[in-house]
């Protein structure tokens, strides 16, 4: 009798120890694409940070990949609702298409983080954070360093992110804030390369053998950068000659800048993002405190100080 009462107790406790890795803090993140070089950063980041705290915390995340898709990010965002998640991360596909994610969060009582790209939605409900940089501080950093370099005068491109996310509108946004200071720099082409290198030197290289002259490349990030100077050296133009400028100082990007291929970045803090987002999630889950509204700075990074960088 003694035997089943010890063999009862051991199945009791068993079962208390199941019950506790159940109570784990469980994290539903939806990225809005995994095929991205600076959101991957981002979500290695978070990962990392996630597996920082004490194991007695027990901190999940379950990461889904919405490949651009509104409508999957929106099911995605669903089915962590129906599973219980603790916490929702959301890295928005369309910052103009989150009303019903928030929605359905707010509605089902689970706290909501938007990382990386604030909705447009202006006042955001109780329950919801967001963890962004000031997109528009990026664009005027990187055209202020071009538009000294240039001596105020000169013809500019501008690659553009996708239209799809606020980033790309508040980027641009900063760098005609800083244009309007400088009538003498005129923008020579404006058109969209979605974030992605192949697109960026294509772009730049249609514009050359249509014999378009431009003194600087401004890019709403370091990939399309990149592509521009892939361009340029494939036409035969002289490195330097002509400025380019990208966001997010990623490590292709600063060695581009060490190489002298680009001539300036801004620093995007992956890591200070992604330890923003959890780190809210986590207190949000344990019903603790926390800002609605995170901003993680942006820093220059040039040619003086890209070593600091690395």
């Amino acid at each position: 009798m003694k035997t089943k009462i010890r063999f009862a107790s051991l199945a009791l406790s068993l079962m208390l120890a199941s019950g506790t890795a159940l109570a784990d803090i469980k994290i539903g993140v939806s990225m809005s694409q995994f095929d991205d070089t600076w959101l991957t950063y981002l979500r290695e980041d978070m990962d990392k940070q996630a597996k920082s705290y004490p194991k007695a915390d027990g901190v999940q995340l379950q990461f889904e990949d919405a490949r651009a898709d509104v409508v999957k990010q929106l099911s995605q965002v669903e089915n962590f609702i129906s599973q219980k998640v603790d916490a929702i991360v959301v890295n928005p596909v369309d910052t103009a298409s989150t009303d019903r994610i928030t929605k359905a969060a707010v509605a089902a009582g689970i706290p909501l983080i938007y990382v990386n790209r604030r909705p447009d939605q202006t006042d955001l409900p109780k329950g919801v954070v967001t963890v962004t940089s000031n997109d528009v501080e990026a664009g005027k950093l990187q055209m202020q360093y071009l538009a000294e370099k240039m001596g105020g005068k000169g013809k500019i491109v501008i690659l553009l992110g996708d239209l799809a996310n606020n980033s790309t509108t508040n980027r641009t946004n900063g760098v005609k804030e800083v244009l309007a200071k400088y009538p003498d720099i005129k923008i020579e082409q404006e058109q969209t390369g979605i974030w992605l290198r192949d697109k960026g030197m294509t772009l730049v290289n249609d514009w050359l053998t249509q014999g378009r002259e431009f003194n600087a490349v401004i890019a709403n990030n370091d990939e399309m950068a990149i592509g521009a100077a892939m361009a340029l050296k494939t036409a035969g133009v002289e490195k330097g000659s002509v400025l380019i400028g990208g966001v997010d100082g990623t490590p292709d990007g600063l060695n581009a800048i060490t190489k002298g291929d680009m001539a300036v970045s801004v620093f995007q803090d992956a890591n200070g993002q992604a330890i923003g987002s959890v780190d809210a999630a986590v207190k949000m889950a344990k019903k603790e405190a926390v800002e609605q509204n995170v901003v993680v700075p942006f820093q220059l990074i040039t040619p003086e100080n890209v070593k600091d960088f690395k």
